[in-house]
């Protein structure tokens, strides 16, 4: 008559002594990739369409695209064999990433890139392509909401005798003040502004106000440092 397990006997019997998971066929493997493949690129396009920062990262868009395809190809490895998903999980967890994310929005697309990688990889397809589809509706509806109003940050230099006619201008627009330097008989303004449109003539008629040296359009993606 055999005693109670011990708690060695236990691990042995659930985690080493089970068969290895069915290994992927190389059809299974080519369907996953490609469909990982398909709905990175939709992420890709996606990506571009909505983005709405300064400059434009066109390598951190390809990462995204193999992001999901890396995801994809963990997953299948580690689905085959128990072991080595535990081996797979303890490798992974020393791994650090210092890559500056400015846009919290782009940290978004990265888990949408894994999360699509990790239903690929694990055949869940239905999830991959409808969960991306959904996704990517809501980001372009929310993203051309938002284009209707534009926010700019205004950058206006001049002398104090220009001071009078650049308020006026100013006045007419609406603004929030972000900073304000006083030196040497100069000053420098920087405006936060919102606007319904593309009409940006006021930085002309500020530009030709005689003691303006300079006036500045800058988009605003909300990484100014006061």
């Amino acid at each position: 008559m055999k005693g109670p397990l011990s708690f060695q006997d236990i691990i042995k019997k659930s985690i080493l002594e089970l068969p290895n998971f069915a290994d992927p066929s190389l059809v299974n493997i080519l369907i996953a990739l490609f469909i990982s493949l398909a709905v990175a690129l939709f992420i890709f396009c996606i990506y571009k369409i909505t983005f709405q920062g300064v400059v434009y990262s066109h390598s951190f868009n390809t990462s995204l695209v193999l992001l999901s395809l890396v995801t994809s190809l963990v997953i299948m490895t580690i689905s085959s064999n128990i072991v080595l998903s535990l081996g797979m999980v303890g490798a992974l967890s020393i791994v650090r990433f210092r890559a500056a994310i400015k846009d919290p929005k782009d940290i978004s697309f990265m888990f949408w890139a894994i999360a699509a990688g990790i239903a690929s990889g694990a055949g869940i397809y239905p999830v991959a392509i409808g969960g991306s589809l959904f996704i990517g509706i809501v980001m372009i509806i929310m993203s051309r909401k938002k284009l209707k109003i534009t926010t700019y940050l205004l950058i206006v230099k001049y002398d104090e005798a220009a001071q009078k006619d650049v308020l006026f201008i100013l006045n007419k627009l609406k603004h929030v003040l972000k900073s304000k330097t006083v030196a040497n008989g100069k000053t420098e303004l920087t405006l936060e502004l919102r606007k319904v449109g593309d009409n940006t003539s006021f930085v002309e008629n500020l530009s030709n106000i005689e003691g303006v040296d300079s006036a500045v359009l800058v988009k605003y993606n909300g990484d100014y440092a006061e």
